[in-house]
């Protein structure tokens, strides 16, 4: 087993203790999840029990060595996946199993058919030859499991594998872990993705260094049963108004749109019937099994450092003095198509990544592209942003084209890319400036947008900071504020909350709510499901090309069986690419 035991590492300059006194055991023959928000703390224990880092006081205990003095014999069985991709990406896929099988001293009569085993359980077989930088996402942490799997590990440490990576894959490289190691193997997998927490079977939830649970998934989801509810009868428009001012809210613990309800957890247990009456004006309230992500945000706001400031008043859609009703208007034109894609198609030589893609996007709708990773969404993605000249087709955002006028669509929309892209050398303040000259703003307008955005995002007290070393909370915010300075009718965000906690997210979602409310038209990637409960639209993307589009209710309603009669939207992602998949397969 693993003991931590009173095991604290304060970084040199840091004004807390990355890691803070923790006491905990874990078991073999089990997955268990280190759960936790950005910085809480987790990336610091692992790289401590693979010996990378020494403890500043306490220790740690890895099957009776001493992390500290015994590094040599736990890393000979040790295998260890980094959260950045870690392996050489100019060496293919057999060339890196290859290197790890001499590294880890598999014998030469072994390797082949190690190798066959591992690429045949990867998927990877026809791709034995692809450098690993041509990979897509979701197979190089494929090919990062099957490399730390070449000889079977009795600790496997997996630094938050699913970061970037679709669901399906996800499924995948979690299949791997489970039936690749034994009995007696420790897997430890780093996640911030709830999902991800409530398939472990045992987990450590982190907060800024301190551990806040230890058990099992199911008894933190326990902690909310019966306060957790589902609530139906409201228009797009009506439901992001109404989850903006649930969240101030003192009763209220969380509120998020899934699909055509609000999911709602309340601070204590409450019946239907009180929900309904008191709060949503008698609309449908049902309550809901608990997740482990419910238990997750519950903990977190009780947790002193992150408890959200009471509220005087009760906002919801009730008639009582407590739960005012909420206003719901706006006074633009919903039939407005903002973002419009007509046979967009783009060929990389004899590739084409995507073929003949169309849609459009009205004012005040967000529109979920999704699809697995290598589908060619992110290619859609880009020749929409101006990012890449379309082969044919074109595409248009509030009527410029953006292979005739590709300057003014661009003037014309937001963009927020996947990774962190504003001058990390430039402070909050200047990164704003900077960007705030570029859209052409004049100085008066501009000082006056950056003013609003300093306070508007609690960005004042980082103007002066290097963006480069903000929170990574506070990067994403910071991005938001500087895509959106110019007051954009097209907002687009190519997975914006990638790697970001679940708080952090909720509070982005709101933003971009707020934005729809508006008018604005939203375009967004994602791998997380939940944030697509929030699309009005939801087009997936296989193979470059479109095969399903509709709202998150209707793509549920797809996949619903006898076998699968309450689909989740990650359900019905899966069963519509594997019959994506099977169409395709059969036609050739």
């Amino acid at each position: 087993m693993i003991r931590f035991e009173e095991t604290t590492k304060i970084f040199k300059g840091a004004t807390r203790p990355a890691l803070d006194a923790l006491t905990a055991t874990i078991q073999p023959g089990k997955i268990t999840g280190v759960v936790g928000p950005d910085g809480a703390g987790k990336t610091t224990a692992l790289r401590m029990i693979a010996g990378l880092l020494k403890p500043t006081s306490g220790r740690i205990e890895v099957f009776g060595y001493d992390a500290t003095r015994d590094t040599r014999t736990i890393r000979s069985f040790l295998g260890y996946m980094p959260q950045k991709f870690g392996l050489y990406e100019d060496l293919s896929v057999l060339e890196n199993l290859t290197l790890y099988a001499k590294l880890r001293n598999l014998p030469r009569s072994q390797r082949r058919s190690q190798f066959d085993k591992l690429l045949g359980f990867t998927g990877l077989e026809r791709f034995q030859n692809r450098l690993a930088r041509r990979l897509s996402g979701g197979m190089k942490q494929k090919l990062g499991l099957a490399c730390a799997f070449v000889t079977t590990p009795r600790l496997l440490i997996l630094d938050e594998p699913g970061v970037g990576v679709d669901p399906l894959s996800r499924r995948e490289l979690w299949r791997m872990a489970r039936e690749l190691s034994g009995p007696e193997t420790i897997v430890l997998w780093s996640t911030s993705y709830m999902d991800e927490a409530g398939l472990c079977d045992e987990t450590l939830l982190l907060n800024e260094g301190r551990l806040l649970f230890a058990g099992k998934p199911q008894d933190l989801s326990a902690r909310v049963r019966n306060r957790v509810f589902r609530i139906r009868g409201y228009s797009a428009l009506e439901r992001r108004r109404v989850v903006t001012n649930l969240s101030k809210n003192a009763e209220v613990v969380d509120a998020t749109i899934q699909g055509d309800a609000i999911r709602v957890s309340f601070r204590s247990a409450l019946s239907p019937e009180e929900v309904s009456n008191r709060f949503f004006n008698g609309r449908e309230a049902t309550s809901t099994d608990p997740c482990f992500e419910d238990g997750f945000i519950d903990i977190l706001r009780s947790s002193a450092s992150l408890r959200a400031e009471p509220h005087s008043h009760a906002v919801g859609a009730g008639s009582s003095s407590s739960a005012p009703r909420v206003v719901v208007g706006g006074r633009f034109d919903r039939d407005e198509v903002v973002v419009e894609a007509r046979k967009l198609t783009k060929r990389f030589g004899a590739f084409t990544a995507a073929s003949e893609i169309e849609f459009s996007i009205k004012r005040g709708e967000i529109f979920g592209l999704l699809g697995p990773n290598g589908a060619g969404k992110s290619t859609s993605f880009k020749m929409l942003c101006g990012l890449l000249k379309p082969t044919s087709g074109d595409g248009f955002v509030s009527g410029a084209s953006l292979r005739r006028s590709s300057s003014e669509a661009r003037k014309r929309l937001g963009y927020m890319a996947q990774k962190f892209s504003l001058y990390p050398n430039l402070t909050a303040e200047q990164n704003l400036e900077f960007y705030g000259g570029v859209y052409g703003l004049d100085f008066r307008e501009r000082r006056r947008k950056i003013e609003l955005a300093l306070d508007e995002y609690d960005l004042r007290r980082y103007s002066g900071v290097a963006s480069g070393s903000l929170p990574l909370g506070y990067k994403q915010r910071l991005a938001l504020a500087t895509a959106t300075l110019h007051s954009p009718v097209a907002l687009f965000l190519d997975e914006p909350t990638s790697g970001v906690d679940p708080l952090a997210r909720r509070e982005f979602w709101r933003r971009v709510d707020q934005f729809a409310s508006e008018g604005v038209a939203v375009l967004v990637t994602t791998h997380f499901m939940d944030e697509a409960e929030y699309c009005d639209q939801i087009a997936l993307i296989l193979g470059g090309k479109k095969i399903a589009q509709g709202t998150p209710e209707a793509l549920k309603e797809r996949a619903r069986s006898r076998e699968l009669p309450n689909p989740t939207l990650e359900d019905a992602f899966i069963q519509l690419i594997q019959k994506g998949r099977e169409t395709d397969d059969a036609i050739a």
